[in-house]
């Protein structure tokens, strides 16, 4: 039983989120989004350009343009999905379905949060063979990658990667997109294409195919606890981890962990991460389902 069948309420736990909690997007508002999305990208795209040509900036606030860039692409769904969200609720009479919720069960918010870095970081180490599966990466690529992690202030790409994208998409991507199929179509679809969605948006496959089955395991998250605060804590793990790993020149050009161990070490290291993750699976889905029950 999840949090999101019709017999069970979930309570709002802050009010940050409130004036979206009357907008249940379907397949067509997942592809307005989507489309919003894409404007906010080029419009942040127009900014930056702008700022370029401001005398001193590129010396002198170039480093930061993430910073201003990302957030700027959020803007138009974000007022898209309020303003839908508050004639849903003066207008249609929609019933509330609050983004964020704390069913924990007996194991709690801190004992679930505890295990979900860790399963965040096992389900990290499983996927690291599905490296050797993908096309190398291209110059550009690469070049993109290390200005980001080597050309910006630590801090700023951290603010960046660990904050901003854990905060804006899984409000887009969970919040949202997946609250509102899981209202729709059966938990399972919903989770497969909310991650679809998920993996799209970064635009490139060398990160979407990762960033799937981690969208397919925050999904799951979301769905039994309906909790974005343990899926922005599991986003914001994977993406600390691997800004901090890519500060290390050694980290940043290995293709994978098998090129640094033993082949046997290796398959102990993939076997305890999936042993790691499907432990947290299950024990998700045993405290939940009581915690439903309660």
């Amino acid at each position: 039983m999840s949090i999101f069948s019709p017999k069970r309420k979930v309570k709002a736990s802050y009010n940050l989120m409130s004036d979206f909690n009357w907008y249940l997007p379907d397949i067509k508002g997942m592809f307005i989004l989507l489309a919003l999305l894409l404007a906010g990208a080029l419009i942040a795209n127009f900014v930056t350009a702008a700022l370029m040509l401001v005398p001193g900036w590129a010396e002198s606030g170039g480093d930061y343009m993430l910073l201003i860039s990302y957030p700027i692409m959020f803007i138009p769904p974000l007022l898209y999905a309020s303003g839908r969200s508050k004639f849903n609720r003066d207008f249609d009479m929609t019933e509330a379905v609050p983004l964020d919720g704390n069913n924990f069960g007996k194991t709690g918010f801190w004992g679930l949060a505890v295990m979900s870095v860790i399963a965040t970081i096992a389900a990290g180490i499983v996927m690291d063979p599905l490296s050797m599966l993908l096309p190398p990466t291209p110059e550009w690529f690469d070049k993109l990658n290390e200005q980001m992690l080597t050309g910006t202030p630590l801090w700023a790409t951290l603010l960046s990667v660990s904050v901003f994208a854990p905060l804006f998409e899984e409000w887009l991507c969970r919040g949202l997109v997946l609250r509102g199929l899981l209202r729709k179509m059966k938990p399972v679809w919903a989770m497969i294409i909310s991650s679809l969605f998920f993996a799209f948006i970064h635009l490139n496959p060398w990160q979407a195919l990762p960033a799937f089955i981690l969208g397919m395991l925050f999904a799951y998250v979301y769905y039994r606890t309906g909790s974005l605060k343990l899926t922005m804590l599991m986003h914001c793990t994977n993406n600390t981890f691997a800004a901090l790993a890519g500060q290390n020149e050694a980290f940043r050009e290995m293709s994978s962990y098998s090129e640094f161990m033993a082949a046997w070490q290796y398959v102990t290291l993939i076997a305890a991460g999936l042993f790691l993750t499907t432990l947290f699976i299950a024990i998700l889905r045993k405290t939940t389902a009581e915690g439903c029950r309660s």
